[in-house]
């Protein structure tokens, strides 16, 4: 296959999928990693894409915020892993079955997976905005759960504006397990929504403990509205796509990671 060929078939999958990675390409194409990466360079130059940490996704989709469904099939297996290593982050240390404590559930797709996997017995205090996240707990027997209102997003059923603010102004909960669209060492994290970033700035305050839930694809990517800093989360729980070095890397800026 020629360059050009090649490249064209790069760009259909990153529109297609809504990004590309250099080593699945090199695979797929049974080119080396430098090779696609000069693909990606011409791409990028013609506009076409833009690139991010490890891949390149369509230009102009910076800031798409893809709804619900698509994001929830966009990498699956890893966003199950990660919820499942979640589990020892629940107060007690053993999937919230020792003894009971207070609970964040950030809206996002990860936390619904974290949300169906908590075990029966667990005896939490769980605050959401999130409507999926809420539906998948309500009927749990050893939950309290409370729902924070709002203005519902249609594209991420979360309650964003006044009400969510005021709501987690009050509240001093032992962890909050945080969600993402973006985040990076200089850049921070990032959401396409301000009103969405005003509810995440409004968690991290309300939390003793921030647990950040965020797929390896997302390391790199900026996003429009920025929440808060890398630093501001105690813990990252991510998947083995994020490379030891950049692992090694946000651990010295002092957030441990876990690769699940």
């Amino acid at each position: 296959m020629y360059a050009p060929e090649r490249q064209q078939e790069i760009l259909r999958l990153a529109r297609e999928g809504g990004r590309v990675d250099v080593l699945s390409l090199a695979e797929e194409f049974q080119v080396t990693a430098e090779t696609v990466r000069r693909d990606l360079k011409a791409l990028d130059r013609a506009g076409l894409v833009r690139r991010v940490h490890g891949g390149a996704i369509p230009a102009g989709r910076l800031d798409f915020e893809p709804d619900l469904a698509e994001r929830d099939a966009v990498a699956a297996d890893e966003k199950q892993r990660i919820a499942r290593a979640a589990l020892a982050e629940l107060p007690g240390g053993d999937g919230g079955t020792a003894g009971s404590g207070s609970v964040i559930l950030d809206a996002g797709t990860t936390a619904v997976r974290l949300a169906a996997e908590i075990p029966l017995e667990a005896e939490l205090t769980v605050v959401t905005h999130g409507l999926p996240v809420a539906a998948r707990l309500a009927d749990h027997p050893g939950l309290t759960l409370h729902l924070v209102g709002g203005r519902i997003r249609r594209r991420t059923r979360a309650a964003v504006d006044d009400w969510a603010l005021r709501a987690y102004r009050e509240l001093n909960a032992d962890v909050l397990f945080l969600a993402t669209n973006g985040f990076s060492l200089e850049g921070g994290l990032t959401t396409p929504d301000l009103a969405e970033a005003a509810v995440k700035r409004a968690l991290i305050a309300a939390a003793r403990r921030v647990v950040l839930l965020a797929d390896s694809a997302k390391f790199g990517q900026q996003h429009f509205a920025r929440f808060g800093e890398l630093s501001d989360v105690d813990l990252l729980i991510t998947d083995t796509g994020l490379s030891p070095d950049d692992a090694l890397a946000i651990e010295r800026a002092g957030t441990e990671v876990v690769r699940a």
